[in-house]
């Protein structure tokens, strides 16, 4: 069966890139916690078959690769935005802005950034692919990169704030969040003021004082 996580490196580099980021991000819908970018250049002779997706792989699996990607990449760059940031900019903003400065950590200079779905204006050459995190291995690794980098940051905060169980829901929208919200109020700095639900149990708080 062939594989088409390839078409698009293949096809750039025939064209003469020789170096191709792939561009993704994770964490734009939680109510709390970091949004997280990636951007990773493989080498040209890298093929993994395992590598999709992150959000088709288990847990171990996305684990396990985080390593070999980390390991094999010719350069990558992890760049985290808070959740203040976040809501001042707004997520497809906040989103734009990790991706631009996550190409600009790479010391690598790449010559085309592969992007998922969002359009970039770079000093470089760039392709937004939609669903490219299922079309582009370049943009299946970050896609990797920043979804373990930004559930392992989840796991640990939940240290500091258990009663929240940012462990489990890591910060997205589930029942237990709500409930543990409705308990215990927003966290000033960690949740996003901005999310609809958060916005409004946070003014059902300050009415209740």
């Amino acid at each position: 069966m062939k594989n088409n996580m390839y078409v698009f490196e293949t096809k750039y580099r025939l064209q003469g890139y020789k170096h191709i980021a792939g561009l993704d991000e994770a964490g734009r819908g939680p109510w709390a916690g970091p949004l997280v970018v990636a951007a990773v250049i493989l080498p040209a002779s890298y093929h993994n078959n395992e590598i999709n997706d992150s959000k088709k792989l288990s847990i171990k699996k996305r684990d396990a690769l985080f390593d070999i990607i980390k390991k094999v990449a010719i350069d990558y760059a992890i760049i985290f935005i808070e959740p203040t940031e976040v809501d001042k900019l707004n997520p497809k903003a906040a989103s734009i802005l990790g991706m631009k400065k996550a190409t600009t950590q790479l010391k690598v200079k790449p010559d085309i950034a592969l992007i998922d779905a969002e359009k970039l204006e770079l000093k470089i050459a760039t392709k937004s692919i939609i669903k490219g995190d299922q079309k582009s291995i370049s943009i299946a690794a970050a896609s990797i990169l920043a979804k373990v980098s930004r559930d392992r940051y989840m796991i640990n905060i939940d240290k500091k704030w258990p009663q929240y169980h940012f462990k489990k829901h890591k910060g997205y929208g589930t029942v237990e969040h709500l409930k543990a919200l409705r308990n215990y109020g927003p966290i000033m700095g960690f949740h996003r003021y901005s999310y609809r639900p958060v916005k409004k149990i946070l003014e059902d708080f300050k009415e209740k004082k």
